[in-house]
Formats: C-alpha cells, structure tokens, sequence
C-alpha cells in the first residue's frame, strides 16, 4: 500500500460507487487521480444491493457490466405485494449483489485504469487558499496529513459530517433510514427469485423488502423515507412488523441463518440538502442526495454523478467552466428527482399500492408502465399522482 501523497492532480475522497466511478473516468482520460477511503477494502455497506436499468447502464459505460454480472444474481422481475396480499411481478433488467464485493470491483476497475489508491485515511476539512480549495487534511493513523489537490472531489455518502466540514452541507437530518441484514436459507432458493417489495399500513411511510443473492443468501430490510416526523418509527420495530406480516420473510427468518448482523443507515435523496460545489471542490453521489426518494435507490445515480464530475473536470478550462459544466449536467437530473420525490407519496398511503397492483393485474398497459417506470422511459408521476390514480379506474 502507498504512502499518503503530498500532492496529486485530483483527490478523490471516497471509494464508494461515485468515487470509484470518478477516479477510473478521469484515470482513463489521463489525469492523475488519488483515491482515499476512510475503510480498508473490502469493507462491508448496508444497502438493499439492488441493481436496476440505470446501474447496468452505468456499469457498462465503466466497463465492469459484463464482470459484475459474473457474480451478481440476475433477477428479472420486482415482485410487489400491497397491504391486501395483491401481488404484480413487474419486468425488468435487474441483479443483486452484495455492495462488498460491488464497490471492492469498481475500485479495483479504478485502479486497472490508473487511479492511485491511498492508505485508509477520513477526510477532516478542505485546505482552501482564498475562497478556493487547494487540497485536503486527512486523519490517518492517528496523525493529521495534508495533501495538495488541484481539485477535490467529495463522494464520502449519506452521513453528513465530511460535508459539514467542506462548508457544503445545508440540512443534516437524512431523507430516511433504513435497516437490513443477511439471511441464508438454502430452502428458499427456489422459492424467492425476484426482487420483493412489500408495502402495509404497518409499514406505513416505508416498505419492506427481500432481494436474493447468490448462493441462497437474501437481503431482507425495512425502510422508511419522507419526512422527519415520519421517520421517528424504532426501525427494528418496523423490521420486527415487515417479518410478522409478510410470509416469506417469516419463513426466512424462523429457518435460516443470520450471516452479520442487522445494520442501520441513513438515506439522503432527490438531489437536495447540499452545494455541489466550491472552488476547487465538487461533491457527487449520494452525499448530494443522489437517491431516488420513492424507491431508494441509489447506486446507479451515484456512478452517474460521480462520472459527470469527472467529465466536467476532464473537459479542461477553468475552475468556474467545471463547476458550470458539472452544476448544468445535475440540473438535467434534477427533473426526474422530482418526479420520484412526488411519487414518494405512496409510501405513506399503502391502500394506493392495492389499487395499483389490482389494476395492473388486469391491464397489460399498466404493467408496461410499470415496468417502464424500473428503466426510467416512463414518468412515476404519471402512473402514481393523484391525477394518474384516478385514471387507473378507467383504463
């Protein structure tokens, strides 16, 4: 392993999905990129795992689509169950697979395409010349180091406290939080293949959900998204309901075998609650909300913002061009985060998911719009608004 640097071009600080897909995009156009992480990989990350349209689409533009998929649990429907026991398996292009292994893969594709890793090292605060970051001071080993950066680029996730010390931060409360764990049971291989989301009145403001891994291990979680008053539920409480009330997860649960244990963490979504930039500093991914707020995903968009960074500094020019090329390429986003942030709304009414999931199991239309809704070809809004709910009773 290297020694801290006392200079590199680019500092990218976080090896996560944006990071990574950051550092290898400006590695592969040439510049020198060094990439710290406040963890030693591979390192374990609660999430749901899930892999839709928009991370294969991300993956192959880094090149890593065919490999991940080696490894990863191809899935080809979401299966959703409302708060009656209606259920739809809706189509789609999807996988599973554990973010360990994903983000260990993606930093190593950083490092095949010329990204210097660092030792592991936590991120304290922006060394700034003037109104412009220069650099950034980092905790390693129990002793402060300083590294010179012509830019850095933050992509240290959903807790807010790298931001907060970067001078970008604007809301610490989460978007919501979530709590899931590892289950393996060989005698549900067969029984949970696809991707399954549960929505309830006791899980009223959230979901629950079961994503299969190689392997017979299963993702299994609870989550809750929307406002603060909303998310003051006991996660493990909520968890404890999603396994009471949904069949398979009981079942998982009563036979199989605990692998780790239950994890919390924040979500920060739909593009809100951050700068993205400073001079000198650009932050991507998930630390500038780049989560869908419906359905909290967030892989895929975090490899986009993160290789939007990269191009933004890539295409040259200076610092002000950068920060406008990239603060225009999450403008174009921003739409489509909206969009999800409206349809969030199911959450908190389940009964809606029952008038869906009964309606879609009668019109292959609606289906198709579902399904269009996992590859982003079709507007959540226009399916799940108030507007888009009342035409369901007459299509």
């Amino acid at each position: 392993m290297p020694s801290l640097p006392s200079r590199c071009e680019v500092l990218v600080v976080g090896a996560g999905p944006a990071g990574s897909a950051c550092a290898q995009m400006l590695a592969r156009a040439g510049h020198e990129v060094a990439l710290v992480d406040q963890h030693a990989f591979p390192r374990d990350k609660t999430c749901g795992d899930g892999l839709i349209p928009d991370a294969h689409a991300a993956l192959a533009r880094l090149g890593v689509l065919d490999e991940v998929m080696a490894l990863a649990q191809p899935v080809h429907h979401v299966s959703c169950f409302g708060s009656r026991g209606g259920r739809i398996d809706v189509p789609g292009r999807l996988a599973v697979l554990q973010r360990r292994v994903l983000d260990h893969l993606l930093l190593r594709a950083a490092e095949r395409a010329g990204a210097r890793l660092l030792p592991p090292a936590r991120f304290e605060a922006p060394l700034v010349d003037g109104e412009r970051v220069v650099g950034a001071r980092l905790a390693a080993g129990g002793a402060a180091h300083e590294i010179g950066a012509r830019w850095v680029v933050l992509a240290t996730g959903a807790p807010p406290q790298a931001m907060i010390a970067a001078g970008l931060n604007e809301r610490r409360d989460p978007s919501g939080v979530a709590l899931r764990g590892y289950l393996r049971h060989d005698g549900m291989r067969d029984r949970i293949t696809t991707l399954q989301i549960v929505w309830h009145r006791r899980l009223a403001g959230g979901y629950g959900w079961i994503f299969p891994l190689p392997g017979g291990v299963f993702n299994i979680g609870a989550g809750i998204t929307g406002s603060y008053a909303e998310r003051r539920h006991n996660l493990r409480q909520l968890f404890e309901a999603f396994c009471e009330l949904h069949a398979d997860a009981r079942a998982l649960v009563d036979g199989g075998h605990w692998e780790g244990r239950l994890e919390g963490a924040p979500l920060r979504c739909s593009l809100t609650g951050a700068r993205r930039t400073r001079p000198g500093m650009l932050a991507t991914g998930e630390a500038i909300g780049s989560t869908y707020a419906f359905t909290g995903e967030g892989i895929g968009k975090a490899m986009t913002t993160g290789m939007m960074a990269a191009d933004a500094i890539a295409a040259g020019g200076d610092d002000a061009s950068a920060r406008v090329r990239y603060e225009a390429a999450l403008r174009e986003l921003e739409p489509r985060f909206a969009l999800y942030q409206k349809a969030e709304h199911v959450n908190r009414r389940p009964w809606l998911t029952d008038l869906v999931i009964w309606r879609a199991r009668r019109s292959p239309r609606i289906l198709r719009r579902m399904s269009g809704v996992l590859e982003e070809t079709q507007n959540p809004g226009r399916l799940l608004s108030w507007r888009g709910i009342g035409k369901l009773m007459f299509e």
